[in-house]
Parts: C-alpha cells; structure tokens; sequence
C-alpha cells in the first residue's frame, strides 16, 4: 500500500530542512497490515520551536512533552520530538522527559512491540528493533521488555492492552497478561477521563467482549467497574445461555456500533445480582430495569461521561424490558412510543435485538419484534404527535378559550388531551381539544 502524496510531501519539508522524520504508531500498524491509516502520527529529531518555525499553522497541544499538532494540505498530523523518558512515579506520566536524537531510543519508551515501529515515508524502510513485525504478523500483544515495568510507568497500559486485543482481535502473551494482573491495581491512580475514553475504543471495537474476558481474567473490572463481577457465576433462566456477566458483555457484541446502544446493551442487566429472589425454584429479577437504570447512571457518572450519554443510556435500559403481544392496538403502540420518546424508540429495539443476541450467543430476531417495528414505522409515517408539545392547543390556548387556570390543574388537563389523541389522533384538532378540555375541566377537575 502507498502513502499519500501530501505524507511524503511533509515528511520531505522536515529532512530538506537538516531532520528526520519517521512515521510512527498505528499508522505504522496499518500500513503494514494493508489497511488505510485513520491518522498519522510522526517521530522527529526536530524540537517543537523547530517545528513551529517550519510550519506555518502548527498548534501546541501537547507542548510540553515535545507534541505539537501540525494543519498541512488538510490533514492534521501530530509530531513528537524523539524523546526518553525519566521516572514514572505516579504511574501516569514521566518525571522528566530527555530529547534524542535517536529513533531508537525513541521507539525503546513505547508500550507494545506493535507500537514500537517507524516507517521512513521516503524510503519505505521499516526501523523495528522490538520484532514488532513478527508480532504483528503473529497477532500477538506483546509489552516491552519487562511487562511489569511498562504498566508501572502507566496504569492505564494494562487497559490498553485489552483495547488492542479487542480491536485487533489479537492474542495478549502469557508474560504479558501475566504482569497485567500484577500491575492492574495502578488504575487506581489513573482519572476517569482517560479510563473512560479505552472503555469507549473497547465498546466502539468489532468484539467488545474480547476485551472484557481479559479485563475479568486480569482482574482489571476490579478497579474499573467492580459491578460486573456480581454477575460472575448468576444463572438466569429461560433461553439464557450464559451467566449474567457474560450475557451483558456478549449483548454489547450484537448492539449497532454506537455508543449509546452499546453501553445500554453492556449495562442494560447490571443490577440483576442485586435484584435475585426465587419462584418455583427458578431465578427472578424484578424491578432490575430500574435499578440497573440507577446503577448505569452512577458508574457513567463516576467515569465521567457525558451527561446527555448517560440521560440516553439510562432511559433505554429503564424501559428495556417492555413485553410486546401480537394483541396490541395501534392505540397501545402509540402510548408506548410516547412513554419511551419517539427519539428513543428505534434506539430500544435496537437494544432489544442485541440482549437477545446476548441470550445464545447468535443472532436472533424473533416474530414479535419485527412485527413490532413494521407497526412503529407505519405508525411514524402517518403521525407525529406523541407528546404534550404536539398538541394543536397549549396551555395559553385553553386559558384564554377554555378559562383553565395556569396551575397543577392546568397539567392535568393536557395530559388529559395527549392520551386522547393517543388513543385517536383525529382528535389533535384546536376546537375539538379545546371543548375537550372544557368538558374535562368542568366535570372531573373543577368540582
């Protein structure tokens, strides 16, 4: 596979100008795997303040560890000044950090073999002084050196692993995943933010549960969400096949490739461990929609996700458990969509596909849910009011018209309203809603 033009045009203007200029991380991956780069990232001996007076547009995003951003011909290309690193004493970033003039002893502070390569964009030369190549050919994640020592320069390198094998669908090595367990406790000392951002790769990844049996194995969920281990080894009954634990990691496999869907799917029974009673002998779960709901909200919170992620995955998972019959009316269709929210309800059977993926481990679409969303989408096409901000008439309209006045009474009466036209959207009509309204308020309310 080539590199683009404008790559070898960058990489030309740095060593005209006295340095050298390596291609370095995944995009090295990539380009020896076949596949195009997403990114590029470079290694130079070149200082920032060299750089920025090469360049004309570049940014200091990470300055003070010889990163800068440089704009070029429309891409966005992050450069790092060769550099070695001093002690890890925090188990998050160097004490100190030394620039080199040595690609070698650039690509010698690096975490795995596979990430220890550069390529000359010039010559193709590929420079590999950890046999990452081999690795890479081998499908193997191995760390540098001694494991230990690299995941105790950084506690999130163990977390990492486990995110390569998931997107790489790679094997980690026995030494390799052996110092991942001894050193795993160090995620203690690594923010949320950056925990936060791995579980993202991991979920976003092919096989989301590649990642999580080694999380398990290595002990990592431990330090980064205890929660799923009360799922280890709780039987669930019916088509399950899988205890709760592996049932949740293997649903975010099934889920669309989407963040929201997937940690709904990977949360959506978190709280069944806690939820467990019997009934003739066999497990329950009630109410464990909503706990799971609750408990979904603290752990993305504690990992500091979005807020309008978790407002999303939380009320997915909350209504996860709706129990569709072929005898539904249109008008039942109808109220569920207004209760789940017309912007959540496609996002819910997509979540609904994927925990029944999770049951057996295989694909499964049964009769009733797609008989429930051809009747979802015919309902969509011909109608568009679900909800109170729908209504032909709003709460100025019947106070001017209907003499209701503007308080609780005033919320009685249009949800009164909404389950009308719920029930027959021909009502969704002012003059019709308004005498409604006056006859509701007259008869049931103000009396």
């Amino acid at each position: 596979m080539k590199l683009p033009i404008k790559i070898k045009h960058f990489c030309k203007i740095l060593k005209d100008s006295g340095f050298q200029c390596y291609l370095v991380g995944g995009a090295v991956r990539s380009y020896i795997s076949g596949i195009k780069p997403s990114d590029y990232d470079f290694a130079t001996d070149a200082l920032p303040d060299q750089i920025i007076s090469i360049f004309k547009n570049v940014i200091p995003t990470g300055i003070d560890h010889g990163t800068v951003t440089v704009r070029f011909e429309g891409m966005e290309l992050e450069v790092t000044t060769f550099r070695i690193d001093g002690a890890y004493t925090d188990s998050r970033h160097p004490d100190s950090i030394a620039y080199s003039s040595s690609i070698y002893e650039d690509l010698k502070r690096r975490d795995f073999t596979i990430n220890a390569m550069a390529i000359d964009p010039l010559t193709d030369k590929l420079i590999d002084p950890q046999n990452g190549k081999k690795d890479l050919k081998d499908r193997i994640i191995r760390a540098i050196g001694i494991p230990e020592e690299r995941f105790a320069e950084d506690g999130l390198r163990v977390l990492r692993a486990c995110r390569f094998a998931s997107q790489l669908q790679f094997t980690i090595e026995e030494k390799t995943l052996k110092g991942m367990k001894q050193e795993s406790e160090r995620l203690n000392m690594i923010s949320s933010e950056r925990i936060r951002d791995e579980i993202k790769h991991i979920l976003l990844s092919d096989n989301p549960s590649t990642a999580f049996y080694i999380m398990k194995e290595t002990e990592i969920f431990k330090y980064v969400i205890p929660e799923f281990l009360e799922g280890v080894g709780v039987k669930q009954k019916g088509m399950h096949k899988f205890d709760v634990f592996e049932h949740s990691i293997i649903s975010s496999d099934f889920a669309e490739k989407d963040i929201i869907i997937r940690l709904a799917a990977l949360f959506h029974d978190i709280a069944k461990p806690r939820c467990i009673g019997t009934k003739d002998g066999e497990p329950t779960f009630y109410n464990h929609d909503i706990v799971s709901s609750k408990m979904t909200e603290e752990i993305l919170l504690r990992l500091k996700f979005p807020k309008n992620v978790i407002k999303q995955v939380s009320h997915l998972i909350k209504f996860h458990m709706f129990n569709y019959t072929e005898d539904w009316s249109d008008s039942a269709i109808r109220r569920f969509i207004s209760k789940v929210g017309i912007e959540n309800v496609h996002n819910l059977l997509k979540l609904r596909y994927a925990d029944r993926g999770g049951m057996m481990g295989e694909t499964h679409q049964c009769p009733a849910d797609l008989s429930l969303i051809s009747r979802i989408n015919k309902i969509l096409e011909k109608e568009s009011a679900f909800t109170i901000k729908n209504l032909e008439v709003d709460g100025n309209i019947l106070y001017t018209e209907a003499g209701i006045p503007k308080n609780y009474k005033m919320g009685l009466v249009l949800q009164f309203l909404l389950d009308a036209i719920l029930e027959d959207p021909s009502l969704n009509n002012k003059e019709k809603l308004i005498e409604i309204a006056k006859n509701f308020y007259e008869t049931r309310i103000n009396v």
